[in-house]
């Protein structure tokens, strides 16, 4: 079978290797990380599907690599955390082929309010369940940047390592917004650290898969650390932003009651402004420096919606009601030769594109026509 793809030299021979037969699906996935969804077929007929991540520009010494996501999952793989299992992990190559874990992600995309409830309801539960994980017995010490033992060391160990990755970025950028965030975190530290956790980092819908009304799999530990429990309850109001999935009314009480950690408000309003500073820095990043390999339509409208995020959430942590601005009544003036680009797109190209991913970046060059205009 010939696979179109652009993968590098000697991954889809390893792919084949570790499913133990032939490629007979190689799709390119959208979304942010680069992934792609494969089937191996064994001599007997049986399929194995998999989710192949891979990093083309590794870092030496990266916080975020996906070695270490891979070696998180693995180590949840062994507790009650569902996870998807661990096929196998090239360091050579820079890859991991995950299980590719029954049911969906979109929650926010489901209508009947009550399946929402309950997929949340039992989430809280697995986020529980993870925070209460004892961290010596999942052996990832080593893998790992820090392990805090102060609210202050929990509360920015995560920034300083965003400000040491993107110190030669932030030399020659400035942002008043990620400056004036930076700070209000170092001063509003939270004053109380129930315990230190294995914590998502980035969590909530889209984060997990679900089937029907239960969790399949926690999914993507890119960010995953040692920190304080509330940071995940932060991400989930984050996360409550961008993808709404029936508010988040008694879900934090319900966590408090099957795992026993205490629900501090004032410390979960803390890391939802922290997981918008430190998550916009390197957006801001990308959308300036962007590899055209990037979908940079999404970095800029997560960029523009992100910053609007990070200006709420500080509001609201601080009481500070914001007044809606006064826009402009006109839409500015319309540059023909964008015009008859985003027409010749909408009009010509994009209804004869197939392929999920080749449609997404046929949006996103839409989007690109736009910004320009």
């Amino acid at each position: 079978m010939e696979l179109k793809h652009d993968l590098p030299e000697g991954m889809t021979e390893w792919v084949a290797k570790t499913g133990k037969g032939e490629i007979t699906r190689l799709e390119r996935h959208v979304a942010r990380r680069e992934a792609w969804v494969v089937d191996v077929t064994a001599e007997d007929g049986s399929v194995l599907e998999g989710f192949l991540r891979l990093e083309r520009d590794r870092q030496r010494r990266n916080p975020w690599s996906l070695a270490k996501e891979t070696k998180i999952i693995e180590a949840l793989g062994k507790t009650s955390v569902p996870v998807p299992v661990v096929y196998g992990r090239s360091e050579k190559l820079g890859c991991t082929l995950f299980e590719r874990v029954r049911g969906r992600s979109d929650l926010d995309r489901i209508t009947y309010g009550r399946q929402q409830r309950a997929v949340m309801e039992h989430f809280m539960q697995v986020v529980g369940d993870m925070h209460t994980l004892d961290l010596d017995q999942l052996g990832l010490d080593r893998y790992m940047a820090y392990k805090p033992t102060t609210p202050a060391e929990a509360a920015l160990g995560e920034v300083n390592l965003i400000l040491r990755q993107w110190r030669d970025f932030l030399k020659m950028y400035r942002d008043p917004l990620i400056t004036f965030g930076v700070q209000w975190l170092r001063t509003y530290v939270p004053k109380n650290l129930a315990r230190v956790s294995l914590v998502q980092g980035d969590t909530g819908p889209v984060n997990f898969m679900f089937d029907a009304d239960r969790v399949s799999a926690v999914i993507d530990f890119e960010w995953g650390h040692y920190g304080d429990p509330m940071e995940d309850l932060g991400n989930i109001c984050v996360r409550e932003f961008w993808n709404p999935s029936g508010g988040l009314t008694g879900l934090f009480d319900l966590y408090e009651q099957s795992c026993g950690i205490p629900y501090d408000r004032r410390a979960t309003m803390y890391y939802r402004v922290q997981q918008n500073v430190r998550g916009m820095i390197p957006i801001h990043a990308v959308t300036v420096m962007a590899h055209p390999r990037e979908p940079v339509a999404w970095f800029l409208a997560y960029r523009y919606i992100g910053d609007r995020a990070t200006c709420e959430a500080l509001s609201e942590a601080m009481n500070v009601p914001i007044d809606k601005p006064e826009m402009p009544d006109d839409d500015g003036t319309v540059d023909p030769i964008a015009d008859a680009a985003r027409y010749a797109l909408e009009n010509d190209v994009t209804p004869n594109v197939t392929g999920l991913f080749a449609q997404s970046r046929a949006n996103d060059v839409n989007v690109l026509i736009q910004c320009m205009d």
